[in-house]
């Protein structure tokens, strides 16, 4: 077994992506190793692949998965070979004093799967089996692949606190956008607008609950100061975009909560009114990915709270998705996920 060899996407460095052959992950104590079914690509892994993030290199990229255990680990117990489930990737200390006051996703020693250590698109991965959950009876591996950024937004929502009759405007249709329109309109908001530049994402976020949706294009037309004097209680970035960032800063009204969940490049820069920050009262939130919030989504998936089904817009293969992160971006597309 020590000989055994896997097939991996490995990021070499910089805009260098390969698939090649890696050493099976076998299971250490209190671990098991899984056979990877689906991986969705996330905007972390493009920005991974494009040198944007604190990852070191080489690494097998991927954290949104799903698929079945196929070997356990000492001490491992409860659990059956080829039992299918999905993994919260983060490794947290447990020691640190963030682990230890609820805010593991600033750990001191903070890894996760595919962003600091080997990760999912890959045919195994070997995880703790303390992050693993098991798949319900009618959950896809698909649908499974979703729990991770489902987490995110959990995580999200728990730094935004939504308000009964909150008006809320939203920068980026994309799938994690779909999925905060969801979560925002079951949360009590009133109002809710998405801006995108693709209609086809803008007709998808109505139909799962928001209010209205607006071409990039044409903000300046159907959301100016005559129609919308008081600008929003909530605003929200989704696309890590500073350009987008810095006009959505415009929508605020007073006393207003603007919550970054896009990822941007680590050196990106963006222009603020200190004034406005303190004259209106504003409140910026970050959210950096997980912080035990995987359960809580799973739940929302497995009760049906929050639709994925017709958020994959694709599924390619490991040789695919080289090509994938080296093309340029379809704005019609949703989530694409890699079938091992």
């Amino acid at each position: 077994m020590t000989d055994r060899t896997m097939k991996a996407l490995v990021i070499e460095e910089p805009r260098k992506a390969v698939v090649k052959q890696m050493p099976y992950p076998k299971p250490g104590p209190n671990e098991v190793t899984i056979k990877v079914n689906s991986v969705g690509i996330c905007g972390t892994d493009v920005h991974i692949f494009e040198g944007d993030f604190i990852s070191e290199y080489p690494i097998i990229p991927g954290h949104e998965f799903s698929g079945t255990i196929a070997e356990l680990g000492e001490g491992v117990t409860g659990w059956r070979i080829g039992d299918p489930v999905s993994a919260d990737p983060s490794l947290f200390c447990g020691s640190c004093q963030f682990c230890l006051t609820n805010r593991g996703n600033q750990c001191e020693n903070w890894g996760a799967l595919g962003n600091t250590t080997s990760g999912t698109m890959a045919e195994y991965v070997a995880v703790p089996v303390k992050n693993v959950v098991k798949m319900p009876e009618g959950m896809s591996f698909s649908q499974a692949a979703f729990i991770e950024p489902l987490a995110c937004v959990v995580h999200g929502m728990n730094r935004l606190q939504v308000k009964a009759g909150d008006r809320v405007i939203l920068f980026g249709a994309g799938a994690m956008g779909q999925q905060l329109v969801q979560a925002i309109a079951r949360s009590g908001a009133s109002e809710l607008v998405v801006v995108d530049v693709s209609q086809q994402k803008l007709d998808i976020a109505c139909k799962y609950g928001a209010t209205k949706g607006v071409l990039s294009r044409d903000l300046g037309e159907e959301l100016s100061k005559e129609k919308y004097p008081y600008g929003f209680d909530i605003v929200v970035d989704v696309t890590g975009i500073p350009a987008v960032i810095e006009q959505a800063f415009d929508y605020m009204g007073p006393t207003a909560k603007f919550l970054q969940f896009g990822v941007t490049s680590e050196n990106a820069k963006v222009q603020l009114s200190p004034f406005k920050l303190y004259n209106k009262d504003w409140t910026i939130i970050g959210s950096m990915a997980i912080n035990n919030t995987f359960i809580p989504a799973y739940h929302w998936l497995k009760d049906g709270r929050i639709e994925v089904n017709h958020l994959v817009s694709k599924q390619i293969t490991l040789e695919e998705t080289i090509d994938f992160f080296n093309s340029p971006r379809d704005p019609n597309h949703l989530k694409i996920q890699i079938k091992i």
